[in-house]
């Protein structure tokens, strides 16, 4: 990175501690832990790097030596909290004054007292994505993060972070905005803008002390901005509050995903033998899977094969399947077009309602058109039948409308929605009196009706458990707009 030369005013202070430094570090790199070792090294080659700048006569820009100083500063740092014992001490003094000496050199504005011990702050393991063009800043914060316990991947351009963030679930983004190339800028929008990535919390680091460059990365999306040098205990706590963050995305994404499944489930499982508006009142309101019910005007829909008893005895088991099944599926796809309620399936006999969950005003038109279309759709379904060698059913449907008590019946461990009350027996009995190929309606739904319905004939029936007769009336068509 080039810029223009400016005067940077730096203390000779700083220069004398660099030297300090390196002329006891041989002596005391032996007592030195592997890391602390390295960390050494990451010292003096981060000093050296400075010095040739400084002594550089074209001259560096204020950024770059903002880079080279923090590279310097984070360095001894990390090496100073190490430092134990009195076998250590010329060292720990020396680093104590380098460390001092990077925060009054130059113009930078330092955020942290130096000298003091760096306070840890406990954090969830993450994978860290570090973002920077300069090896010795990648270094820096790859050891330093580490070391808090963290994973951490380094990228030098815009196009080796985009990858790695293709191949792997990172936690947090610490990103550097001045790179050749794809710069920071281009590489937040693009992070942002990504389906997959865009909650990935980004922290940018840089050198610009520019409020407006600030202000238009958090606009961009960015999560939080330092500046180099960094204050390691304050880059722990951003770090640790971006973990948190993906963390809970990654859990609500998890729950939603799941939440997703179990509608996918509950559609498909319950799809087959309810009609829509119960499904989505069972996935709108959790409440309505509770116990219990209330009144619902309906009408009910009840239908067998008359003589099915006969064909189980005379069919092979297989056959019998067959051909129920056939006849079950056109009845519920009729009932469902129709937005009725399926209760159940006893053998050959259905029960359904229209009604419940959800009221309409035509509720019993919908009822009787069901069952003049289930009727009708019987040519086919023996069609079928003929073709392979089974015999022709006839059935039977019952129409009644009364009050009802409609939820959900049955225990904790086992209930389903269903339908409770006199209308219920009064429906079979009806049922009962039915012929094959008939529609026949109670007093009730024809009234209902209010002239709608083509009654071909009516009738009373003595029912056992009901005192009184019941009037019921043979229905053969449906008036859309009946005479005036």
């Amino acid at each position: 990175m080039t810029g223009e030369a400016q005067p940077f005013p730096f203390s000779d202070v700083l220069l004398r501690a660099i030297a300090e430094v390196r002329s006891i570090a041989p002596g005391a790199e032996t007592a030195l832990t592997p890391d602390a070792r390295e960390d050494l090294a990451g010292v003096l080659n981060a000093a050296g790097a400075l010095e040739q700048d400084l002594g550089d006569a074209a001259g560096a820009d204020r950024h770059e030596l903002r880079n080279r100083l923090g590279a310097l500063r984070g360095y001894a740092e990390m090496l100073y909290e190490q430092v134990e014992g009195d076998a250590q001490a010329e060292l720990g003094d020396c680093l104590l004054r380098l460390v001092q000496a990077t925060h009054s050199a130059g113009d930078v504005t330092l955020d942290s007292q130096p000298g003091q011990r760096s306070v840890t702050i406990t954090s969830e393991p993450g994978f860290i994505l570090a973002v920077d063009d300069r090896r010795e800043n990648r270094e820096l914060v790859a050891r330093y993060l580490s070391r808090c316990g963290h994973f951490v991947v380094t990228a030098a351009d815009g196009e080796q972070a985009l990858a790695t963030l293709e191949e792997s679930d990172v936690d947090v983004v610490l990103l550097d905005l001045v790179m050749p190339g794809m710069d920071g800028r281009e590489v937040l929008a693009r992070i942002k803008a990504h389906p997959e990535w865009h909650a990935t919390p980004v922290i940018v680091i840089s050198g610009h002390q520019d409020m407006q460059g600030i202000i238009d990365c958090i606009e961009a999306g960015a999560d939080d901005y330092l500046f180099k040098p960094f204050n390691p205990v304050l880059l722990q706590a951003r770090i640790k509050a971006g973990i948190e963050r993906k963390r809970w995305h990654d859990r609500e994404d998890q729950y939603r995903q799941q939440l997703e499944r179990s509608e996918q489930f509950i559609r498909a499982t319950f799809g087959r033998y309810l009609s829509d508006e119960i499904v989505t009142d069972i996935l709108e309101r959790p409440e309505g899977l509770d116990l219990g019910g209330d009144l619902r005007e309906v009408t009910i829909l009840m239908s067998d094969i008359r003589g099915f008893t006969t064909l189980c005895e005379q069919l092979e088991p297989t056959q019998v399947v067959t051909m129920l099944n056939r006849y079950l599926g056109a009845m519920t796809d009729i009932i469902l077009a129709w937005n009725g309620t399926i209760d159940e399936f006893l053998g050959d006999a259905i029960l359904a309602a229209f009604g419940a969950p959800q009221r309409r005003d035509d509720d019993a038109d919908r009822a009787v058109q069901c069952a003049l279309a289930m009727q009708a759709a019987m040519d086919e379904v023996n069609a079928a039948n003929a073709a392979e060698g089974l015999p022709a059913l006839r059935t039977a449907v019952a129409l009644n409308t009364g009050t009802v008590i409609a939820g959900n019946i049955g225990s904790e461990r086992r209930s389903k929605y269903g339908f409770v009350g006199h209308p219920m027996n009064v429906t079979s009995r009806i049922e009962d009196a039915t012929g094959p190929g008939e529609v026949l309606a109670a007093d009730s739904t024809v009234t209902a009706l209010a002239g709608r319905a083509t009654v071909a004939e009516s009738r009373e029936i003595r029912a056992r458990g009901i005192d009184e007769a019941l009037r019921v009336h043979l229905v053969t068509g449906y008036l859309a707009d009946p005479a005036p």
